[in-house]
């Protein structure tokens, strides 16, 4: 029995194992194969356009079922259930990535048709088809959300810092159980807030872009509270409790320790903010209205945004529709290009201001 046992442990043990490139020429190849196949169905007629997101899908597919099969052959059952979670892992998340890369595809090879010098240089003004350009939408787009940045970021910090360091009892949940309620607000509730209570103090025409900027800090306000709250609850209490030692007052230990300990995440958390309501149509469309001029006063007439411009343009398409869909997309390519900015110079901010631990 005994040599019975070790023969077949040797067996376990004794068994093949693949090259650690084979999981990736089969994924590759997968792909390869169910391109061809629908590259053949186009050629047939049966499928009309050549579709990359369904042959990365079905390939993805088909590589997890021959993964599968071929380790067991090789490597065992052990080991194959070892590899069918690890592909089905890898599946997951080319799932995820597959809705991403189509909707950057799409929106760059759509929108390079207007990304020229006159869509950066010039306005609609006067414009009726061909031609213009959205740098009234863009100088809007930047002033607004900028003025936007200025109303929430004092508001939602200081909101966290009373949540983290003094807040306690009844007062310190309800401003929590509201932020939490604030953050799933749809978008046009705050817009038409926003325009209730100034056209209240200023009348029914009360539409310029300063308006559509307290919308988007209804927006902005619960994340930017929300983030640096995690942000402030992970800096350890012995920073604090040192500033404590040394006679420091707590406010001074907040400006002095807390705040620069965090910098990097409340950086980050704010350029989350600002990109979550950016690309904001609704609230803007109410509160802010249409130009096709240029305006660069937050306090009066109305101004364009870089959202509302590209609605319009696909909404509002004259009797030749070429051009006004060619800069609905450029539009959305050069809103995307700067979440994409705003997003280095966070990753950019937060590496230089991390905290440096010894090595």
């Amino acid at each position: 029995m005994s040599l019975a046992l070790r023969q077949s442990s040797g067996n376990v043990f004794a068994a093949g194992k693949l090259h650690k490139s084979v999981p990736w020429i089969l994924l590759v190849g997968s792909w390869v194969v169910l391109a061809a196949v629908f590259a053949l169905l186009n050629a047939g007629g049966t499928v009309k356009n050549f579709n990359v997101v369904g042959a990365l899908f079905l390939g993805t597919i088909l590589f997890d079922v021959l993964i599968v099969v071929i380790s067991m052959i090789v490597e065992g059952g052990r080991k194959a259930v070892d590899r069918l979670i690890t592909s089905l892992v890898t599946t997951a998340f080319i799932i995820a990535l597959l809705p991403l890369v189509s909707l950057l595809w799409k929106v760059v090879s759509a929108g390079l048709a207007r990304f020229d010098a006159q869509f950066f240089t010039y306005s609609m003004r006067g414009v009726i088809t061909t031609g213009g350009g959205a740098l009234h939408a863009i100088m809007g787009t930047l002033e607004i959300t900028l003025f936007a940045t200025l109303i929430s970021v004092p508001i939602g910090l200081m909101t966290s810092i009373y949540l983290v360091e003094y807040g306690r009892g009844w007062l310190a949940r309800g401003i929590t159980f509201f932020v939490d309620v604030m953050t799933g607000i749809p978008s046009i509730v705050a817009g038409l807030f926003a325009f209730a209570l100034f056209t209240l103090l200023l009348g029914p025409e009360a539409r310029f872009g300063a308006v559509g900027s307290v919308a988007l800090s209804v927006l902005m306000i619960p994340i930017v509270v929300r983030s640096t709250e995690e942000i402030f609850k992970i800096v350890p209490n012995d920073l604090r409790e040192a500033a404590y030692a040394l006679g420091v007052p707590k406010w001074l230990t907040i400006v002095k320790v807390v705040i620069p300990t965090s910098l990097a995440g409340i950086t980050t958390g704010v350029m989350l903010a600002i990109a979550r309501v950016i690309g904001e149509t609704a609230p803007l469309l109410v509160t802010v209205g249409v130009t096709t001029s240029m305006n660069y006063n937050l306090f009066k007439n109305p101004m364009m945004t870089l959202p509302v411009f590209a609605y319009t343009q696909y909404a509002q398409q004259g009797p030749n529709p070429v051009p006004f869909i060619d800069r609905a997309w450029t539009a959305a390519l050069v809103l995307i290009l700067i979440v994409m900015l705003l997003n280095l110079i966070a990753r950019l901010i937060a590496r230089i201001f991390a905290p440096k631990l010894p090595r």
